[in-house]
């Protein structure tokens, strides 16, 4: 992006986000065979003045669901398993059997699979080697047995349903489901643990996540978080201590967005290394409830639009941090953003820097 006032615009939002509303940030904008803008400002540590820079690792949260969704459909072009697949034939002993849910009712968020308030579905990261990751899921599933309607009837976001399709991963690959991730997904993105993987590489080099001291979760805390995740405040942010979700599937990536860049360069280029042709087009096509009324996603990617452009997405946030990676085929351009504050608006910030990317000849 060449035009100066652009430039210029870009720049000075950086700096007033990094200013008023997050600690530190990355952002990253690509196109399939190049970067077209890199950032990283403001601090990965307050406490520490450690700053954050491109290489710093940050939690993303929900923008593993898409990871998890390009892993089911390899799997499905593999023969290994179909979309069309209910859940009993992989997963028979779940509160959910014989309900007629399906792998695409999982995929698309319209299973009918409830969809609890999963702030306390984390661990510290100094607990994770002891971690059982089948008990806690175990637990949630006793504790929510029913469904929030009819498969197929309607859409309804669900982690639940993105937790049983890494079991089903499982399941199915005999392998857990980070290293299935690792083998078939980052490696052969040319990934490295440090850019992105589900363990924290190098604690140095990683962003402590903060809640904003003004902020309504920051006045609720007690109640939805567990004490032993507080820190301390820093200046006019509480830092909450290095932590994983209880399930990689629906959470689980830690990385940078240089490396989820990666992954949408990928998604932009004419033949994916992660898929075939068709299953991308699947992976890229609009889908319907039941009734045959479009919803707002994929099979991976939820659907948004701003300016008029058509983009697809996915948003992840939790304890401390806050991303977005978006991916635009008409423009043939993507961009992400992660940010060390629970309560940052990714979907504003982006349609705001993406501008005048998207307007590019």
């Amino acid at each position: 992006m060449d035009d100066t006032p652009a430039n210029d615009r870009l720049s000075r939002m950086l700096a007033r986000a990094i200013r008023s509303e997050v600690p530190g940030l990355q952002y990253t904008v690509v196109a399939a065979d190049r970067t077209l803008f890199e950032h990283a400002g403001g601090w990965a540590s307050i406490r520490n003045r450690k700053a954050m820079t491109l290489d710093t690792t940050l939690m993303a949260y929900s923008m593993t669901k898409t990871f998890t969704a390009v892993a089911i459909l390899q799997l499905a072009e593999r023969g290994a398993l179909g979309l069309d697949d209910t859940l009993d034939q992989h997963l028979p002993q779940t509160p959910y059997r014989q309900r007629g849910i399906t792998l695409r009712h999982l995929l698309t968020h319209t299973s009918g699979l409830p969809n609890p308030l999963p702030l306390r579905w984390v661990h510290l990261a100094e607990d994770d080697p002891a971690f059982d990751e089948a008990g806690a899921l175990a637990d949630v599933l006793r504790d929510h047995p029913g469904l929030s309607f009819q498969p197929g009837q309607r859409y309804g976001y669900s982690n639940i349903a993105y937790w049983l399709l890494g079991k089903i991963i499982e399941q199915v690959t005999g392998l857990s489901y980070a290293a299935y991730v690792r083998a078939n997904i980052l490696q052969p993105l040319g990934l490295p643990a440090r850019e992105m993987d589900f363990l924290i590489p190098c604690p140095s080099r990683h962003a402590s996540g903060y809640l904003a001291t003004c902020s309504w979760l920051h006045l609720i805390k007690g109640f939805v978080i567990d004490r032993k995740f507080l820190g301390q405040d820093e200046g006019h942010w509480l830092r909450l201590k290095d932590h994983y979700l209880n399930g990689p599937a629906f959470g689980g990536l830690v990385g940078t967005a240089r490396g989820f860049g990666r992954f949408l360069q990928d998604q932009l280029r004419p033949r994916s290394v992660l898929y075939g042709p068709d299953t991308r087009r699947l992976m890229e096509t609009p889908q319907t409830d039941g009734a045959g009324r479009p919803i707002p996603m994929t099979l991976g990617w939820h659907l948004g639009r701003a300016q008029g452009q058509p983009y697809f997405f996915k948003e992840g946030g939790g304890g401390g941090f806050h991303g977005e990676m978006r991916l635009y085929p008409a423009q043939g351009m993507a961009s992400v953003v992660l940010a060390n504050s629970t309560s940052f608006n990714s979907t504003k910030f982006l349609n705001q820097a993406d501008r005048g990317f998207c307007e590019m000849p």
